[in-house]
Order: structure tokens, then sequence, then C-alpha cells
């Protein structure tokens, strides 16, 4: 193996690690509204605008379908609810209910708990540059594919 291919392994497993990391933080935190991580990530989407589940599922960058369920079961549940869409008659938007956004908002002091920590452990400079070079990373690895898929 090269020592780029060993970079790049190394890359993705420490992200790999980072996701599951972050989606146990998230489960901790999103348990005591009555939420799962997933529930609160589709929630997150639309707090500022309703989106459809394809728009959701981009913005996430995970399948429609993976979307579509959890949109559904936030739906059963009063968390969630289906809106038409002006621009397109057949994908519903999402939007939060008022009991939604409640459990959004009680998962709120946790959360900033726990931001305080991090950034306090890593210090606030540090925190914003690793902040940017995921977003960078991201950045690039998006550009390569979207390269790769017009070859």
């Amino acid at each position: 193996m090269s020592d780029r291919q060993a970079l790049l392994s190394g890359m993705a497993l420490t992200v790999f690690r980072l996701n599951g990391q972050f989606l146990d933080i998230a489960e901790g935190l999103a348990r005591p509204a009555g939420l799962t991580a997933a529930h609160w990530q589709v929630l997150g989407a639309v707090l500022k605008e309703p989106l459809p589940v394809a728009g959701i599922a981009r913005a996430m960058g995970i399948t429609r379908q993976a979307v579509q369920r959890i949109a559904d079961l936030l739906a059963a549940n009063g968390m969630v609810e289906y809106r038409p869409n002006p621009a397109h008659r057949r994908a519903k938007l999402v939007a939060p209910t008022a009991q939604g956004l409640e459990a959004v908002e009680r998962i709120g002091p946790a959360h900033a708990a726990f931001a305080d920590r991090l950034v306090e452990a890593l210090g606030e400079d540090r925190a914003a540059e690793m902040h940017e070079l995921l977003r960078a990373l991201s950045a690039t690895l998006e550009t390569l594919a979207s390269d790769q898929d017009r070859t």
C-alpha cells in the first residue's frame, strides 16, 4: 500500500470512528426528548424551512429511502407533517409540528452544555479550524465524486 493509500484509509477510518462517536453522543442527547439521533437529524434539517424528503437526504448525505422511513415515523408520532409542495405536486414538504419543535427545544440545553465542554477541551480556534478542515474534506470528496461520475 502506498503512503497516499494509507493516508486515505487512515482518514476514512478516523471519520468512520468520529461518525460513530457523534451518533452515540446524539443518541444520548436525543433520548430524553423521546427521539433518536436519526429523528433529531431529520427534524433539524427542516427547522429553518420545510423541505422535500429528497432535499433532506441531500443535506444529510443519506438515501432518500432512509429519510422517507424516518419522516413517516415522525409524522405518525406527530413530530412532523407533510405539506403541499408548490414546486412539485408529488414531493410533499416535511415540516416540524409544534410537538416536534418542542422535542428539539428540550434537547437544546444538553446540546449546548456538550458543545461548551467540547470547545473548551479543544479551544475555540482549534475547534473552528477542525470544522473548516472537515468541511473542506467533504467538499473535496464531493467534487472528486462528481468528477468521477462524469468520466
